[in-house]
This record gives C-alpha cells, structure tokens and sequence, in this order.
C-alpha cells in the first residue's frame, strides 16, 4: 500500500492539478537561485562493476548504448565493460543519434565499426529498428545502458522494448544498468496510447509522461507482454522517486541527443515537443531546444501575455526572438516565448505544451498547421488524436483532458507492480 500512495497521488495531481498561477518571470530567476542540496546516485554501471560482473563471467556481452553510457566520472561503459578482466565485449547495438550521439533525430544511422572501441556496431536506427536473428546470434547477455529522458516518444523507449522482444528469440538474457529519470518519478500524465497510433514513436500503452525509470519500463515490458525473456534490471543506488531535478544530482548530464542539451530541456520536453506535429518552430537548432517556440509570424508579447494569463501550474513565459540555424525557418527571426519552469514540483509539461498549441492556434488559425500525414505526427506523438481534434474544434484545455483520465488513472494502478524504487 506504501508503493501504492505516491503513484496514486501522482495521478491526482495529474487529473486535477489547476491551479495556481503561473509565475512571473521574477520568480522563475528566484527558484533558480535556490540552494539545493546535492545527492549522491549511484548508476547501475557502477553497481554492475562493484558486486555483479560475476553475472557476465564467460559470457559474449553484447551493450546496447551511446555517450550517455558513463559513470559519475564520465568514463563510458563501453570502456568499463571492456577493460573489466575476464570479460568478453564482442559487439555494440546503438539507438537513434547513434553510439557517440551524433546524428539528429530522424537521421538514419549506419552500422559499422566504432572508430573509438575497434567493436562492430548494430544501427537499431538504421535499416532496421528491430535487432535481427542474425545480430543476437551467439550473444549471451545484451547490457542496456541508457539514459532515457523519462517520455513516451522518446524513442529509446521503444528500442528497449524491441530489444526485449528478439532477445525472447534469440534467448540473451538482458541486463538493464538503470539510470534515473529526469522527469522524477511521482507525476504521470498525458493521454495513454490508443493502438491505432502505435509507432516508434508510441509502441506501448502507456501516458506521454510515465515517471518511470528504463529499468522499470523493462519490467512493465516484460511483464504486461508475457515475455519470456530473461531480464535483471541493476537498481541505482540513491534514487528514490520525488527526487527532482536533476541537476541536484551528483551525475554528469550528457545529453541524451544533440537538442537534448540540458535537464531544463528534459523537462519542458514532454509538452514542447507536440510542436513538432507542427509548421511553428520547437527550437531547434536555437541555443535552447523545446524551451524556445516561435515562427516568425508571432507576435511574441502578445503569446506570452495570453499564456501568463493562462493559470498554468509551475511556469512562466517571457517574450523571445531566436534565428534557427537548421530545421525549421532556419536562417529566418522567430518570436515566440520562452518556457521556464518555475515549480518543477506541480509543473505539468504536456498540459503546458497543449495550452501553448491551442494558444497559437488560435491566435493564427491562417498560418498555425498541424503536418499532414497519415496519421498525423501529431497524432503519433499525442497518442491519440483527441488533442489535435480538440483544439481544431475550439474545445478548451480541460476539456480535451478529460477525456484519457480514465484510463490514465488505469495505468497508474497497472504501473505499481513494476516499480523498483520508492
């Protein structure tokens, strides 16, 4: 019943947090200004290397990983891994942006060798997102060290789980080396995918933000596919589930992938990102990433007048120019706003970031458009496409959450026979 308790208030605060006014920007410096204490993790590389590497004695290691793969020291587990005596590291699988993290989303990623390690690499963001018969073959243990930005279209979420599903084939056992997640680990929220939008970007049922950690994803995996593959997750040591942000931390922040290039843009993420279902700028290729959103038709103090206005929980919004230098408008003047938690405590990313499109929306229904598709990309990323409909049919933000808490609060019960830390 204790494991019970957070989760389901972080469901409650999820469905029904209003509130209070969003800050001005004032206090958003203010929060910034605030001591916090530093607290000490210990990610599951290390716990790996302290107590458990008998685990992987006589045994063909595969790693699927890339540059967020380090302990506290920045030293990457691929190193780790290989300079461990009696171990045998015989090949890499990498995600999307690749081993090093290099490559931008969507950009596809060869297989081949990782100059820096001499091992061959497997591209599971490539010709194929599924490892093959013929890359698991021989291996006995795949170790999975990844940090994960704690969203559901984040896709490393999905090569996890297709990871899980050929190593039920192939027999490989998996070993995930968990890592926290910067979204904390109380609130849920988001609508929970509906099938007909299943994607890489959506591969499992599960909210736009699910405040659980990679390893215990694996488990929910596991467990609600009736897989029979053999996991073990290595438990972080230091973890427990309110802590939050992660720069109160003592772990380095290697950016996940290259518009991921710091924990404030984690956290604005899950809600920001639904503009790239979009033609308006989601801020790349600007200095800040998902915290900038613009175009260059905007009237910036006019969107952050109306979005202060808002009462939106734990956030403010301060006028903002940028100039991308790729992507979208790239080499053109955007205005826009500037999301800035205030409260990561009740800040609610996907609600913010449905309020920010419906403001544009509205504003410009004439420029404002949603990219077209099949389903929609907006669709994909959403979940459903309740949001886009929703906002096309004048509703307001409450209303269009109203209709996934149900099975929200469903997954928040569902979700408790998984987690791992308290």
């Amino acid at each position: 019943m204790m494991r019970l308790l957070p989760v389901l208030a972080s469901t409650l605060l999820a469905l029904t947090a209003s509130a209070a006014d969003a800050r001005p920007l004032e206090a958003a410096q203010q929060v910034r200004t605030l001591p916090i204490p530093v607290r000490q993790i210990v990610p599951g590389i290390e716990v790996l290397l302290s107590g458990h590497m008998a685990r992987l004695k006589g045994k063909r290691i595969a790693l699927l990983t890339n540059q967020t793969g380090v302990d506290r020291k920045g030293t990457s587990s691929i190193d780790l891994i290989r300079g461990h005596p009696n171990t045998n590291l015989v090949v890499l699988f990498s995600p999307e942006h690749g081993v090093r993290g290099t490559a931008q989303a969507g950009e596809k990623v060869a297989s081949g060798i990782d100059p820096k390690s001499g091992l061959p690499v497997h591209s599971l963001y490539g010709d194929t997102k599924i490892p093959t018969p013929e890359t698991l073959a021989g291996i006995d243990v795949v170790l999975v060290d990844l940090q994960d930005v704690g969203t559901r279209f984040y896709t490393y979420a999905s090569t996890l789980l297709f990871m899980l599903r050929a190593a039920e084939k192939s027999g490989a056992q998996v070993i995930v080396l968990d890592r926290p997640n910067p979204q904390g680990g109380v609130m849920i929220e988001g609508p929970v995918l509906e099938t007909d939008f299943t994607s890489f970007v959506g591969s499992f049922a599960m909210p736009v933000r699910h405040g659980m950690t990679l390893g215990e994803l694996a488990r929910m995996f596991v467990g609600e596919e009736k897989l029979r593959t053999r996991l073990h997750v290595i438990a972080m040591r230091g973890w427990t589930r309110a802590m939050h942000p992660y720069f109160a931390w003592d772990m380095p922040w290697v950016p996940p992938s290259p518009n991921m290039p710091s924990p404030k843009t984690a956290t604005v993420y899950p809600g920001t990102a639904l503009f790239e279902g979009t033609n308006i700028s989601e801020g790349r290729g600007s200095t800040k990433p998902f915290e900038y959103i613009g175009a260059p038709f905007i009237d910036a103090a006019k969107l952050a007048e109306r979005m202060n206005a808002a009462g939106l929980p734990g956030v403010a919004f301060k006028p903002v120019s940028f100039t991308p230098s790729f992507s979208k408008f790239a080499g053109q003047a955007c205005h826009g706003v500037w999301v800035i938690p205030t409260d990561r405590r009740i800040f609610m990313p996907f609600r913010t970031g449905v309020a920010l499109v419906k403001a544009v929306h509205d504003l410009y229904p004439g420029q404002f458009a949603f990219r077209t598709g099949e389903p929609a990309f907006f669709d994909l990323l959403a979940g459903t496409d309740a949001v886009r409909k929703g906002i096309l049919a004048g509703q307001d933000v409450v209303s269009i959450e109203q209709q996934w808490h149900a099975r929200l609060a469903r997954f928040g019960e569902m979700r408790t026979r998984y987690l791992i830390y308290r």
